[in-house]
């Protein structure tokens, strides 16, 4: 905390939908913000057009320009690391590890040498791969990341613990986010109001989501919170949704009584894997991949204990509530006709 007592905060991946969201509800709530991030397309260049609408600082930055991100952290006393590669199905896996583990012992040896107080490392429930069915997971559960994703941002989760240096560090294992910003559930809420969508399997998978805003919420108090330090964190809803429940509370949230129809995984699983195989070699991203499948097959649970122990935190907004205001939010932008 700075002698004022607002935190000044270094946000990598600021471009991104939860990066985005976080600066902003944290420059509104008074905390001084640093954004540190690549643009890639047109939505991040939006994105940080906002935050520099905001007032907040945007740099743009790789997290291999380490000249670029040391000028940054100085005066900062902490960082909340986002920035990763995720949605990269062409790439192979080196990539990954170059990107989400390299990046992030650099990242983090560069704000050890700025005298960072508190480094937030943003994780992912992709480390657990998939829950067995009916067993509720916790920050102790077994990991078993089944992707590049999960197994590097597991791998970094070992490099922060692994770090030897005089600061403090919490690491923050986020659960599907969804809500006002967010590009990715927008082909769900198009296709549940055109009546396009399709279930992919039974739909009796489980979810428990968590509205950006309540994550938000949660990041922050990793930032503060002292019993967080040297901690491994979850942060998740409350609610725990099938897939089925999930579509039917984006179908009220849009206005649509559509009946949604059904078809057999195991189609689509065999097609994903002939695609992986004949389009990454090439270098190109295949159409559909199996972690986009993911959505249909796996199933989540998770406790809320230790954020609400260590953090004083527990998400506040259901899924109804959540689908329904960022229903909104793409209509108010034309994006949901």
């Amino acid at each position: 905390m700075t002698e004022h007592g607002v935190t000044r905060i270094l946000v990598t991946g600021g471009s991104g939908f939860i990066g985005s969201r976080l600066a902003l509800l944290a420059s509104q709530q008074g905390h001084a913000l640093t954004v540190v991030t690549a643009v890639n397309n047109a939505t991040e260049r939006a994105r940080c057009d906002e935050l520099l609408e905001a007032g907040v600082t945007v740099i743009e930055a790789s997290l291999e320009d380490d000249n670029a991100l040391s000028g940054a952290l100085a005066g900062h006393d902490t960082v909340v690391h986002l920035a990763a590669a995720q949605h990269e199905a062409e790439r192979p896996e080196s990539y990954f590890h170059r990107v989400n583990v390299e990046g992030t012992r650099r990242l983090l040896e560069l704000a050890r040498r700025a005298g960072v107080r508190r480094f937030v490392h943003g994780s992912t429930i992709g480390v657990y791969g998939s829950s067995a069915s009916g067993s509720v997971l916790d920050e102790r559960s077994p990991l078993s990341p089944d992707n590049a994703y999960g197994r590097t941002k597991a791998a970094a989760e070992s490099v922060v613990r692994d770090q030897h240096a005089d600061m403090e560090y919490c690491i923050v294992r986020i659960s599907e986010t969804y809500g006002p910003g967010d590009m990715r559930l927008l082909k769900l809420f198009r296709g549940v109001l055109s009546g396009r969508y399709l279930t992919v399997g039974d739909g009796n998978n489980e979810h428990q989501l968590i509205y950006v805003d309540d994550l938000v919420q949660g990041l922050l108090a990793a930032c503060v919170a002292p019993a967080a330090n040297g901690a491994t964190i979850v942060l998740a809803g409350t609610e725990r949704l099938t897939t089925n429940a999930m579509v039917a509370a984006i179908g009220t949230a849009v206005g649509s009584r559509r009946r949604v129809r059904h078809a057999p995984l195991w189609p689509f699983l065999m097609l994903a894997y002939a695609m992986e195989l004949t389009f990454a070699p090439l270098g190109l991203k295949p159409p559909l991949h199996r972690r986009r499948l993911d959505f249909f097959r796996k199933s989540f649970r998770f406790s809320p204990a230790a954020a609400e122990q260590l953090l004083g935190f527990r998400a506040a907004t259901g899924f109804a509530d959540g689908a329904s205001r960022t229903a909104q939010w793409y209509r108010s932008r034309g994006l949901l006709s």
